[in-house]
């Protein structure tokens, strides 16, 4: 599978949906109220404000908070679903909405002013998505906590395992994943009386992962993975004593809340999901999927727009593949390329083994080709390791975790290697671009890296067109990093931007244009090489996912547009490297604080 969704944003996405907040430090109203207006320090003030805004964001997101390497929240996990939680998450926003609308923007510059207009921004698209009962929706087959949880809990991802205290707020953590659980089949239960249910293929793929967490011994969870590699520095009686807790955890909590969210599923959700697939289907739906759409290109381009924009795209990429039919000497048609590159052997690996090293070996070559193109490098590395066994069936075929901000943790680059034949060799070149250097791990490193900026900016910035879009956008420097000097390495770059046009057409098909699944599976299959599985992954995650998957393009050439007005305008005087410093200095933005501040940087060097 060619999915790139779970990248540092999806990541934040998922986090985003798994925490819970204390109650704040203090009881008092007052003490909590962000700084007053300014006066004669806007910027100052501003920035005291953000920071006591993320200090009340992680401590109701603390997983978050765990994943940048802040471990005071380790125990906890909030029912983030529950009508609770999105009160005080309701509050929260309100009332730094109301703070940042107190300060005057003309007293703001630099770095201060956009700050303020991406605050402003996100207080302002929470508001708005308020509107939309997404809890009601708790589960899908694209991620969320009953496949997040055992992932974060296997001993290799954020959560430490080092200490007797970590070992322990593990246990309580999961206690509120139980929680949590028990709120899904309330709120789903609600999603059936007001008609906001999942469609059936969803709800089927969902079932098996599920039954996947649902074992006899607890020795057989990865839940118990910790249990079984204690650190050395860890005494035999805590041992014994933790052991025993996390099998009575285990078979006495956590198996029986997947067991009894299972059972509701497939006994009584699965009957009362829907057959439509349009997210327009649903109470609210058109509205719903514009927002979506605004949500994740941060343009106004409508859903017609960019249906139009990917049938254009789908034209231009296909010609480009057919002169490299003909520049490798294949006398068949396109069509007849597309089915040579999907059966013949030659393009594939036998051995999961043997995809991972091969992937290990084009880090070490494009890492050394780097500084022909970059000026600023993160600190962090990145490792290449392999899906778990227990979720590769239905995981992408790649993603990207991000690293610790504290570079205690390296950044992540999993590749699936469950099924081959959906990961061929004249992919590889341009999926490392994407996934890891100069794409996911370089943008997102550098961006937590920034420790002049506030931290809701180094560890935010869900901005899918311009997190999914640099990354495109990297894919196309494989030529001037010395890649892709094979031409079917060069077809696999233009098989996977062609996945990315398609979805332009595909999910805008779906959610607006009243396109069928199948229909939409069978434009997939007419215009690239992906594998039937790889395919009807895609199109249910976008089915799932409304309007992410319109991201990647459309950031991609916002990106491409803003460099080529720099080629133009400064001629000679265009430095590749101080664009892309540019570009990479403030982290994730908006397209359009992006394009306004590549426009002050071309003005400024005229």
């Amino acid at each position: 599978m060619h999915a790139r969704h779970l990248t540092v944003l999806a990541m934040t996405a998922v986090l985003t949906a798994c925490a819970t907040p204390p109650a704040p430090t203090s009881t008092s109203a007052a003490a909590r109220r962000p700084p007053a207006a300014p006066v004669e320090d806007a910027g100052k003030q501003l920035n005291a404000m953000l920071e006591q805004y993320f200090e009340e964001y992680l401590q109701q997101h603390p997983v978050m908070a765990t994943f940048i390497g802040d471990n005071r929240y380790n125990d906890q996990l909030p029912n983030s679903i529950g009508p609770e939680y999105r009160a005080r998450a309701h509050e929260l926003n309100e009332r730094y909405l109301e703070a940042v609308r107190r300060f005057d923007p003309a007293r703001l510059s630099g770095e201060d002013r956009i700050s303020y207009e991406i605050f402003l921004h996100e207080r302002e698209r929470e508001q708005q998505s308020e509107r939309f009962p997404d809890y009601l929706l708790p589960l899908s087959q694209t991620g969320g906590l009953p496949t997040f949880m055992p992932s974060l809990g296997s001993g290799t991802n954020a959560q430490p395992f080092a200490t007797v205290q970590d070992y322990e707020n593990w246990l309580k953590r999961l206690d509120g994943f139980v929680v949590w659980m028990d709120q899904a089949i309330v709120n789903m239960r609600e999603g059936v009386a007001k008609g906001v249910v999942q469609p059936r293929p969803v709800m089927e793929k969902v079932l098996p992962q599920l039954d996947s967490m649902i074992v006899a011994r607890a020795e057989d969870s990865v839940f118990y993975k910790p249990v079984s590699r204690f650190p050395d520095s860890i005494a035999t009686a805590d041992r014994e004593r933790l052991a025993a807790a996390y099998k009575a955890a285990i078979e006495g909590k956590v198996v029986p809340a997947y067991r009894r969210v299972r059972d509701y599923v497939r006994d009584e959700y699965l009957p009362k999901t829907r057959t439509s697939v349009a997210w327009t289907a649903l109470p609210d739906g058109k509205a719903w999927y514009a927002f979506q759409v605004r949500e994740h290109t941060t343009t106004d381009m409508t859903p017609e727009e960019i249906h139009q924009l990917g049938l254009s795209e789908v034209k231009r990429i296909l010609g480009e593949m057919d002169r490299v039919r003909q520049q490798v000497g294949f006398e068949g048609d396109l069509h007849a390329f597309f089915k040579y590159l999907e059966t013949d052997p030659k393009f594939y690996f036998t051995q999961g083994a043997d995809l991972i090293q091969g992937y290990r070996d084009l880090k070490v070559r494009i890492d050394a080709a780097l500084p022909k193109l970059f000026s600023v490098f993160p600190k962090a590395d990145y490792e290449i390791r392999e899906v778990e066994a227990y979720r590769a069936q239905s995981a992408a075929g790649a993603y990207y975790q991000g690293a610790s901000a504290d570079g205690s943790r390296p950044g992540i680059f999993y590749v699936n290697t469950y099924n081959l034949k959906a990961q061929p060799k004249f992919g590889m070149e341009t999926l490392s671009l994407h996934e890891a250097s100069p794409g996911h791990h370089f943008q997102g490193s550098i961006q937590q890296e920034l420790t002049g900026l506030p931290k809701f900016r180094r560890f935010g910035g869900d901005y899918t067109a311009y997190v999914e879009g640099w990354a495109l956008y990297s894919e196309s420097l494989g030529k001037e990093l010395g890649m892709f000097t094979d031409p079917y390495q060069w077809f696999g770059r233009l098989n996977d931007e062609q996945l990315r046009a398609m979805r332009l057409v595909v999910d805008t098909g779906l959610h607006a244009l009243g396109w069928s699944r199948e229909q939409a599976i069978q434009y997939m299959l007419d215009n690239s090489t992906l594998a039937e599985s790889d395919v009807v992954s895609e199109v249910e995650r976008y089915i799932a996912w409304p309007g992410q998957a319109l991201g990647y393009k459309v950031g991609d050439l916002r990106i491409q547009g803003l460099r080529h007005k720099a080629e133009r305008e400064l001629g000679d005087k265009f430095d590749l490297k101080d664009f892309h410093r540019e570009v990479l200095s403030d982290g994730a933005v908006p397209m359009q604080v992006l394009e306004a501040k590549v426009d002050r940087w071309i003005a400024a060097r005229k």
